[in-house]
């Protein structure tokens, strides 16, 4: 009996899951469904960012300027480790839009079961390894000088929380591929409202310094992936966790690598640039320019929430229209991503100039951020308005399935122009060397990116291409 009722389950579940999908991703308009994915999702990285930067002016404004180096030095090295789970969960929920598309609903739960497995395996071998060298790995990420003893005290607690923000960093992109991007969105605010609650009380009340930071971020690790579990195991989602399919299958996991690994080698270049940006930092510009980075980089996380939030709400339209073969809706959904990116980005820019010395005086009162980082800030953001067309043409090729042009776009920025950039201009311009190189690194790559997505929307898509 109990067996007939979870199968009999099972089966509902994948009816409805197809016809709710198909009436929404397939017919509803390619506007409409934008702002309804992307918002959601952009409300919960401007969550997500937000929660980064408070916990940034915690740190800077309770502990001190060496704090702000530490967490610039660690969090890197947590998103590195998570970015595993980002990797099953993107190349997984590829694999599930387009086969929902195709009507192919066993292959969709297939999939999820052999993401869980894969993020739990690999999750915990790497926070092991962390374990074990943390002191090695601190090193290679810039925790040199005052930098090591509080990235130390603030890594060791952190990495306990890891393995749960992996597995929220692959349950998130699943739920929006099955149609539910607000419960995505509260997932990645949860996290956000018990870091900040907990920061005041570790930090300012009980005066435990960067444990009390670090314990404060591994809880709401903690938190977001058990709400990311609940979901899965309520009867809020369609997509369910099923025992049988934690059985690794091949083909599932193959493909699954193939694309996730687009996202892992993503996090992996940037882990790279991190520690080449805070070698040149630390060597033009001292222990101060790698705080003065730290600031530029939360600013630029949350300048960038709209952006990030519509490539991630484009995913799931692209990848179900791709694999209905419904290829002029996938044209119009690239075409109004990368416009409404643009425009977004744009108004971003304009308002960091204007703003540029309030922002900094939020985050610490010393004399010296204050008068270096609004200029450092500007050049850092100077062609930020193009990027939609990198983070966009991008990611149509994950939500098509095509792991090597997907890879080789997402390498272009990080790994094949900033890390070289990086290292180079320094070495005859100094610190501003580090500032332009990603102004540099962004138009070259936006380019590059355009002419490869025109050329791949005119063969495939039998249309010519403009914006």
């Amino acid at each position: 009996m109990i067996y007939f009722i979870s199968f009999l389950n099972y089966h509902l579940c994948r009816r409805f899951i197809m016809t709710k999908v198909a009436s929404e991703l397939g017919t509803e308009k390619i506007s409409t469904l934008l702002i309804k994915q992307a918002v959601p999702a952009s409300i919960g990285i401007l969550v997500m960012s937000l929660n980064m930067i408070v916990d940034t002016i915690f740190v800077g404004q309770w502990i001190g300027v060496l704090a702000i180096a530490a967490i610039t030095v660690v969090l890197p090295i947590a998103f590195m480790i998570s970015s595993i789970g980002m990797g099953i969960g993107i190349g997984g929920s590829s694999i599930i839009s387009r086969a929902l598309g195709n009507n192919n609903s066993e292959k969709a739960f297939l999939t999820f079961g052999n993401q869980i497995s894969l993020t739990t395996i690999l999750a915990l071998f790497f926070v092991v390894v962390g374990n074990i060298y943390s002191t090695e790995i601190l090193s290679i990420f810039g925790a040199k000088g005052g930098i090591l003893s509080p990235s130390q005290e603030y890594f060791d607690v952190i990495i306990y929380g890891v393995p749960f923000l992996t597995f929220a960093m692959m349950g998130n992109p699943v739920i929006r591929a099955v149609g539910k991007p607000k419960f995505a969105m509260y997932a990645m605010m949860v996290p956000a409202v018990v870091n900040i609650v907990l920061d005041i009380i570790f930090i300012k009340y009980m005066n435990l310094g960067m444990y009390g930071a670090g314990l404060a971020t591994s809880i709401a690790y903690a938190s977001c992936g058990l709400f990311i579990l609940y979901f899965f195991i309520s009867n809020k989602s369609e997509l369910r966790i099923i025992t049988k399919n934690f059985r690794l299958n091949f083909s599932i996991v193959n493909e699954i690598i193939k694309l996730g690994g687009v996202s892992v080698v993503r996090q992996g270049t940037i882990s790279v640039l991190m520690i080449v940006l805070n070698y040149s930092l630390y060597k033009y510009g001292g222990e101060i320019s790698i705080s003065i980075f730290g600031i530029i980089n939360r600013v630029m996380m949350f300048a960038l929430f709209p952006i990030m939030g519509i490539t991630q709400g484009f995913l799931p339209i692209a990848g179900y229209n791709y694999g209905a073969k419904k290829y002029d809706r996938v044209k119009e959904t690239i075409k109004k991503a990368i416009i409404y990116g643009c425009a977004v980005t744009g108004l971003i820019y304009i308002l960091i100039i204007i703003f540029s010395k309030e922002i900094i005086s939020v985050f610490s009162t010393d004399i010296i951020l204050l008068n270096e980082t609004p200029r450092a800030m500007i050049l850092v953001f100077l062609v930020s308005p193009i990027i939609a067309i990198q983070l966009i043409g991008s990611a149509y090729f994950q939500a098509a399935g095509k792991a090597l042009p997907a890879l080789f776009l997402t390498l272009l920025k990080q790994g094949l122009f900033l890390i070289p950039l990086a290292y180079l201009l320094p070495i005859y311009y100094g610190i501003d060397g580090v500032w332009f190189s990603f102004a540099i690194g962004d138009t070259l790559a936006t380019i590059i990116t355009y002419v490869v997505l025109k050329k791949e929307i005119s063969k495939n898509l039998n249309d010519s291409f403009s914006i």
